[in-house]
């Protein structure tokens, strides 16, 4: 077996806003169809969203509905993404433990409530 492509696949309720914040955070674009949209960036298929109209957001860090995965972000700016991020309707979960640090990262979720980290990418 010969594995040519993964993609994570976000489930959400509320599709739209989900693809949108995805495609606009990625600076991408998105191909729709009803129950499923396609998020591309740089010319390459990044994230799918699938409709789930019971989603149930996750609870970070604790809670009866846990984080099953999560995204890892490399950015330059970290305060610029935290804002972009808020700008588009995520929320911020948790600050950095290390501001300044080379491991510095900063825990969000997106409008369905998936955890993410922006973490600040590696100089040079």
């Amino acid at each position: 077996m010969k594995i040519r492509r993964t993609i994570v696949v976000f489930d959400a309720a509320d599709i739209e806003a989900e693809s949108a914040f995805w495609t606009a955070l990625l600076e991408g674009k998105v191909e729709k169809d009803d129950d499923w949209h396609s998020i591309y960036a740089d010319g390459e298929w990044r994230l799918g969203i699938q409709l789930a109209p019971d989603h149930v957001s996750p609870q970070w860090p604790d809670g009866q509905q846990r984080q099953q995965l999560h995204l890892d972000l490399y950015i330059d700016d970290l305060d610029a993404g935290r804002k972009r991020v808020l700008e588009l309707g995520g929320r911020l979960l948790k600050e950095s433990e290390r501001p300044g640090s080379p491991d510095e990262f900063v825990v969000c979720a997106d409008p369905a409530g998936h955890p993410f980290c922006l973490c600040k990418a590696p100089q040079g």
